[in-house]
């Protein structure tokens, strides 16, 4: 179904793919994203390092999105997984937390830049459904488990599960990835710090071939979420000890 320009409802936009998109809010989303990818490259030059992994041109007839975790330090890492899908001709859904949705023009970006708002602490059985969705229409979904940034080693931080339930609904691999050097970009009580450079790197993506034998299918799903997790956190710890002092 085709998104009505002028008419719809943020509800259409996050029930609909990207592709059915009125021309005016495509238009914006490229105009957005090219400033974007300039203004990041040039003020926290970035790289996203074994990227193949997360895909390549947009997904064949049947072939489903992928679902990318990422470890969550500041909003670069939103900005840089997107624009980075959007130059591999990949559609890159952000899930975000619901409380934004809260400011209406907040809502208003976010759905036209292909965000799904997700209701945190709770089964949110409509953000699942659409994220998965998206999915199945070629589409990929980003997911942060921390929940919020991270902004210090000593912050307490609770894991949101909920990956691989999405990922399981459309038949989806996870893809894990990880920053470092982001959370040194603005310090609290300070202003943002330019021309810090930025590392990310994917690793070995989660898929069902993996999961060990004889696993019914709530264990099944619980290994993907839990292995996901390990890995995104192994090369967060890898990034750390290869760019030493850099957070």
């Amino acid at each position: 179904m085709k998104v009505k320009p002028f008419v719809a409802s943020v509800d259409d936009y996050f029930d609909n793919g990207m592709a059915e998109y009125p021309l005016s809010a495509r238009l914006f989303y490229y105009l957005v994203l090219t400033v974007l990818l300039v203004f990041t490259k040039l003020a926290w030059p970035w790289k996203i390092e074994c990227r193949e992994l997360l895909g390549e041109g947009k997904p064949a007839e049947g072939e489903t999105g992928k679902v990318i975790i990422c470890n969550h330090t500041s909003m670069l890492e939103i900005i840089a997984i997107v624009v980075d899908g959007w130059t591999r001709h990949r559609r890159v859904r952000p899930l975000f937390k619901s409380e934004f949705a809260k400011n209406k023009i907040i809502d208003w970006f976010f759905a036209r830049v292909g965000g799904i708002p997700l209701h945190r602490g709770a089964a949110d059985l409509k953000a699942v459904k659409r994220a998965a969705n998206a999915l199945k229409r070629g589409e990929d979904i980003l997911i942060f488990p921390e929940g919020t940034r991270v902004k210090s080693d000593d912050q307490p931080v609770k894991m949101h599960g909920g990956c691989a339930l999405i990922a399981s609904r459309a038949g989806a691999d996870i893809v894990p990835m990880a920053i470092i050097g982001a959370r040194d970009i603005k310090k609290k009580g300070k202003l943002p710090r330019f021309f810090l450079r930025v590392w990310m790197r994917v690793a070995e993506p989660v898929t069902e071939a993996s999961v060990p034998a004889g696993y019914t299918r709530k264990q099944r799903v619980q290994w993907m979420e839990d292995e996901s997790i390990a890995r995104m956190i192994g090369m967060r710890d890898w990034l750390k000890r290869e760019h030493c002092g850099r957070n």
